[in-house]
């Protein structure tokens, strides 16, 4: 995805989201700028970036949209640019439309520990990393056509934009296959949760630990995950 492209994703982000500051706030952090150092570049004091992402401030107007955007890329490519080459990665064959999966993107980012509250989940492996993940989106996965139907090099495919995002895999009988698939993978996923099942397989819960990825279990629909989520 060229740079222009991802300068105009977000800006249109902003611009048409009905909680801008959220979605300042929200890339801030995927770029991993404190608002000290953004402030620096934008020339905007941080007391007035803290405005604008609380919404004590109203909305941004399109030029400081702009500078927003343009000192995100601006301090990404100081550092090394790592953080537009994984959009690019990402981004270049992602589609959210396969019938295998669906990709979605938060408005804001959500803590691992929140999305454990929302989704009145359990958390059967990983607990305490919950308070420390922030996600910026979810995947939900077709257990078994993941495993069946979509080859190795297809996987980035399923992280869209970012790998902080919680993988909901559906059709699951144990677990065990899902967390296989994430253990050789080279990319992992923030969190995983697993739905419709109460009992985790014993082989799932120690890969979840090896890998250090919290494992959470949730009884709530996916029309209803889907629904709670996708307001955030």
């Amino acid at each position: 995805m060229p740079v222009n492209e991802i300068a105009e994703r977000i800006a249109g982000e902003i611009a048409l989201s009905d909680t801008p500051g959220s979605v300042m706030k929200k890339w801030r952090e995927f770029f991993g700028v404190s608002q000290v150092d953004l402030s620096k570049v934008i020339k905007i004091s941080t007391s007035t970036i803290s405005d604008y992402e609380s919404s004590r401030r109203l909305s941004p107007g399109v030029g400081v949209i702009r500078r927003f955007v343009n000192a995100l890329l601006t301090i990404d490519e100081e550092r090394g640019g790592s953080v537009m080459q994984n959009l690019n990665k990402f981004s270049a064959e992602a589609k959210s439309d396969s019938p295998i999966y669906t990709i979605h993107d938060f408005i804001a980012p959500l803590s691992g520990a929140d999305l454990l509250r929302i989704v009145e989940g359990k958390a059967v492996a990983g607990h305490s990393y919950l308070d420390d993940i922030k996600l910026f989106g979810y995947t939900k996965v077709d257990s078994l056509r993941v495993i069946l139907d979509m080859m190795p090099a297809e996987y980035p495919k399923l992280f869209g934009s970012t790998t902080d995002r919680v993988f909901i895999f559906e059709n699951v009988s144990t677990g065990r296959s899902p967390m296989i698939v994430i253990r050789v993978a080279p990319i992992k996923p923030k969190v995983v949760l697993i739905q419709g099942i109460t009992s985790i397989d014993k082989l799932a819960v120690k890969i979840a630990q090896i890998e250090k990825i919290p494992l959470l279990t949730t009884k709530l629909t996916i029309e209803e995950l889907e629904s709670r989520l996708g307001k955030i």
